[in-house]
């Protein structure tokens, strides 16, 4: 079980928070037989690989938050997964003073909005229960590339607040972000380790772009002992 007892009390609160809203969630969609994969997924037929579901992703217009949900052909999946959501942030909703970082032959898109933010994708099985957390390379999502330092500022601002496709699918990504912000934070930082590494080999910038690194990092994660983790935390506070 993770060790939170050297997180301040407001933070334990937040995630102790998140982890609610991650359980009622699960509940209200569980009381139709539904769960969070089958909301993003509700009248999107056919099913296709690689597509972003919803259609068009979901987008909130005033946080500048936005995912969507993707699987890859089970043959290149790197790990056993149904699928997975990636999450990002927007230039509109992100911290003041935060930049892209400097990249050898980066050039800014011509709509600075369009220069987002990965944050991190989480894996979840059929059911739509999360499995892991795992980050990735530019070239994966197309994002524009934040220093790990610039991305953990962005994590707080993330948020789906409006009903479209789904209330409660909307809520679960942006509680989870919430809930497991100490292992995204960590992640992030492995991320930018293993890049500052890989870029050794891979001179000019060229390694953001090298299909040889996909994932970064990943961490396998739990609803349940997440949220003991934080319950305990807090009872020692």
């Amino acid at each position: 079980m993770q060790d939170f007892s050297g997180l301040g009390r407001k933070r334990l609160e937040r995630m102790a928070a998140a982890g609610r809203e991650v359980r009622e969630a699960v509940r209200v969609l569980a009381n139709t037989n539904d769960h969070v994969v089958g909301e993003v997924l509700r009248h999107q037929d056919p099913f296709e690989v690689w597509d972003h579901y919803p259609k068009g992703d979901v987008y909130d217009w005033n946080t500048h938050s936005q995912y969507y949900f993707h699987a890859h052909p089970s043959s290149e999946n790197r790990f056993p997964e149904h699928g997975h959501f990636h999450t990002f942030l927007r230039p509109k909703g992100m911290p003041v003073g935060v930049k892209p970082a400097p990249v050898d032959g980066f050039a800014m898109p011509e709509d600075p909005n369009d220069a987002l933010s990965h944050l991190i994708a989480i894996s979840v099985d059929e059911e739509g229960r999360p499995l892991r957390l795992f980050t990735t390379n530019r070239w994966v999502t197309g994002e524009v590339w934040y220093r790990a330092r610039d991305v953990v500022r962005m994590l707080d601002l993330f948020n789906i607040d409006h009903a479209q496709p789904s209330w409660p699918a909307n809520r679960w990504v942006t509680a989870m972000v919430a809930l497991f912000r100490p292992q995204i934070e960590e992640l992030l930082k492995e991320r930018d380790t293993r890049i500052d590494l890989h870029a050794r080999f891979r001179p000019g910038g060229k390694v953001y772009d090298d299909r040889e690194l996909e994932v970064t990092s990943a961490a396998e994660i739990s609803v349940d002992e997440q949220i003991a983790a934080v319950d305990a935390a807090l009872a020692a506070a």
